[in-house]
């Protein structure tokens, strides 16, 4: 009996420890991209994501750390690199949380930098697939902000390039808005990014 008691106790304080250890490796690596050093950021994600081969969220901020720096890369080579990063990243992510509406919001950011990169060929071949993967976020989580707002911001995309009124898409933006202000994250490592991206959003609606 004593034997037994041991083992649990012992694998309790693995668990705890092991826990222990994520949350300072994630907290270090957010840290260190608010730090302005992406590339130290994503090599220690990389690091946390070997150990937590379970846990979507490492992958995940690789993806998103990746694609973001996409967005504003003005060099092709450059961006289609760090997109190929995002991407092997988000493939994890889908296997590991399939149907989770951040992973999908993720997965359709990814599609929207890649038609950003290259209009003329990915737009009509991807914007099919970003709005089902947002539709697909909508109906499993239509009060997640980063959801409702990701998908308001796409579809005033295409109604500008289309000449549509974009009036229903900013009523939109500015739910989303009201959504961040009680969202609350499942923990202080969940995604909870998106507001102050919404609010300048919202600026040019006006």
């Amino acid at each position: 009996m004593t034997k037994i008691i041991t083992i649990i106790a012992l694998f309790v304080a693995s668990v705890v420890s092991a826990q222990g250890q994520f949350e300072q490796g994630m907290g270090k690596a957010l840290q260190t991209w608010k730090e302005g050093k992406p590339a130290e950021a994503v090599a220690q994600l990389e690091r946390i994501a070997s150990v937590e081969k379970t846990n979507w969220l490492p992958n995940y901020y690789i993806a998103f750390i990746n694609t973001t720096q996409a967005f504003g890369e003005k060099d092709k080579t450059k961006m289609e690199s760090l997109l190929r990063v995002a991407q092997k990243a988000q493939d994890v992510c889908n296997e590991l949380a399939q149907d989770n509406p951040e992973v999908l919001v993720m997965q359709a950011m990814i599609h929207t930098a890649w038609i950003v990169y290259d209009p003329m060929t990915n737009g009509q071949k991807l914007s099919g697939d970003v709005m089902y993967i947002l539709n697909k976020a909508y109906k499993i989580a239509p009060e997640n902000p980063r959801v409702v707002f990701q998908k308001a911001s796409f579809e005033i995309g295409m109604a500008q390039y289309f000449g549509q009124d974009t009036k229903p898409m900013c009523a939109q933006i500015e739910k989303s808005i009201e959504l961040f202000a009680t969202f609350k994250p499942e923990t202080a490592f969940h995604p909870s990014w998106g507001l102050d991206r919404a609010q300048a959003e919202l600026k040019k609606c006006k």
